[in-house]
């Protein structure tokens, strides 16, 4: 019988316990005579009840005082000896579905990095807000335009092989958002993916409105981030239309969330509150909130006319 392959499993935690616990079963889940784990878990919140946990698991724990979630993964990474690398936020949960056929496409395809698959959004009780996605992706394995083009592959649904770490280093700890897609980058600037059209991983996503500061942030991080692999990389687009195309993808997904949380505070009645969304999204995609603003003023307006006509 062939020997079972190892897989790292990077795990970033931060007080969670109860959702570590949870997310550390999943991965446990999957494992079988063919398929083992070495789980390692970052941790840069230092509750006593996570390090309990981990060790349940039979997870290696190591704690870093550093915030944000790329240096307790780059202090996990580090300690890895698996012949992939997997990932799994401590909030997410893994499906049974996952890893065997990230490898089986590995296995088959030797120039592959690594692989990407389906995710599923749901609320915090697990709930799917959505399809699965991606639902296309492309067929030569070349991704890094699509990675520069509003696709940002959640980690949890990744496998990639081990031997990266060495020809690409570990993620930019000096980013607070979306470091994992600026280490995806830097491998896909010049190697090809594979793609399982399959969910693996449930992800939770918070309510609306609860972390509009970090969004900003992260917006400004996604610019800086789509700038330092777009400018040397101009070549592969067409056009300029079509690198600001790109960038505007990049953006969208920020500015949707600062446009419906504009609508929930305006629906709720908080004026002051929908205004500040409103500056954030303009912040954000200046142009497309000034035709959105002055489309919804001559609706309404429309609305209002079409009103007094019925009276009379």
């Amino acid at each position: 019988m062939a020997e079972p392959r190892l897989v790292s499993v990077i795990v970033a935690t931060r007080d969670r316990p109860k959702l570590l616990a949870e997310a550390l079963a999943s991965i446990r889940a999957i494992e079988g005579p063919d398929l083992k784990f070495e789980i390692l878990v970052g941790d840069n919140g230092g509750l006593p009840a996570s390090k309990e946990v981990a060790e349940h698991y039979g997870a290696y724990h190591q704690y870093t005082p550093k915030n944000y979630c790329p240096a307790p993964r780059n202090l996990a990474m580090r300690r890895a000896t698996g012949e992939f690398i997997a990932f799994l936020d401590d909030d997410d949960v893994w499906l049974p579905g996952h890893i065997r056929k990230h490898i089986e496409i590995l296995d088959a395809e030797k120039e592959f990095a690594g692989v990407f698959s389906q995710i599923i959004s749901t609320d915090p009780d697990l709930v799917p807000l959505d399809d699965p996605w991606p639902e296309k992706v492309p067929q030569d394995g070349d991704f890094f335009l699509m990675l520069l083009s509003g696709y940002f592959p959640q980690v949890g649904g990744t496998l990639f092989r081990a031997s990266v770490l060495e020809t690409h280093g570990y993620m930019d700890e000096s980013l607070i958002g979306d470091s994992d897609w600026d280490w995806q980058l830097r491998i896909a600037t010049d190697h090809k993916f594979g793609f399982v059209a399959l969910p693996s991983v449930l992800f939770r996503q918070r309510p609306k409105g609860s972390f509009n500061t970090m969004q900003l942030q992260r917006s400004a991080f996604t610019r800086r981030i789509f700038l330092r692999h777009a400018i040397p990389n101009r070549h592969r687009w067409p056009d300029w239309k079509s690198w600001i195309r790109s960038y505007y993808a990049c953006q969208t997904y920020y500015w949707l969330y600062f446009v419906d949380v504009a609508s929930q505070r305006s629906s709720a009645g908080d004026r002051w509150g929908a205004i500040k969304a409103t500056f954030s999204a303009f912040w954000i995609i200046p142009t497309r909130t000034i035709r959105r603003v002055l489309t919804k003023n001559v609706t309404q307006r429309q609305s209002s006319s079409s009103a007094k006509a019925q009276k009379w």
